[in-house]
């Protein structure tokens, strides 16, 4: 968890948490982050949904703790999310784990709201994150044992596919979080949907 102490770091820490999301390859990303005046964490979540929109992608608090000032923080590509929730297998899967919204905003309210009340942490948090559904599934059957590979999450799919997409990401991250570095606006780094 990152404090928001400089004008900078909620910007710093969005390109280098969300930095495959703003790429274009992966559907989601979240991060939390600590600020001592929360109303500047949600003012700037309200700018970046703003500037971002045109671009595609939406970010927003799934969880606000206001007992210790942290948030979680997701970026998302809502047209991609909306597919990819749509599909019948994942549509499925979610009213099996108790989500009947109809519609995308719906689906993110119960998300949030199960973050906030579930003493356990919301596995199927990962379709919303961009993760195979294979995965997800894998990950709650096995209890997070018996995966294939493992980088940003735990693979339960072929294990060489699976770390040239997570290489892919690391790549994502240095060179985003170094361009950032350079001066290039997290706009410019945003891949249009």
């Amino acid at each position: 968890m990152v404090t928001a102490g400089d004008t900078r770091t909620f910007e710093a820490v969005l390109v280098r948490q969300c930095a495959p999301t703003l790429a274009g390859l992966k559907l989601g990303s979240i991060f939390c982050i600590k600020s001592p005046i929360p109303e500047i964490t949600r003012q700037k979540v309200n700018l970046w949904d703003k500037q971002l929109a045109p671009l595609g992608l939406s970010v927003q608090i799934l969880l606000e703790r206001p007992g210790c000032g942290s948030m979680m923080i997701y970026v998302y590509r809502r047209k991609q999310l909306k597919q990819i929730l749509s599909d019948e297998d994942c549509r499925e899967f979610l009213e099996k784990m108790g989500y009947f919204a109809p519609d995308l905003d719906g689906l993110l309210t119960e998300l949030s709201f199960r973050l906030k009340t579930q003493p356990e942490f919301p596995h199927e948090i990962g379709l919303f994150l961009g993760y195979p559904l294979r995965d997800v599934t894998g990950f709650i059957e096995n209890h997070g044992r018996n995966f294939t590979c493992c980088g940003f999450w735990k693979s339960y799919g072929d294990p060489i596919e699976m770390q040239a997409y997570f290489a892919s990401c690391r790549r994502c991250i240095h060179m985003y979080s170094a361009l950032f570095a350079q001066g290039i606006s997290i706009e410019k780094l945003a891949v249009p949907a």
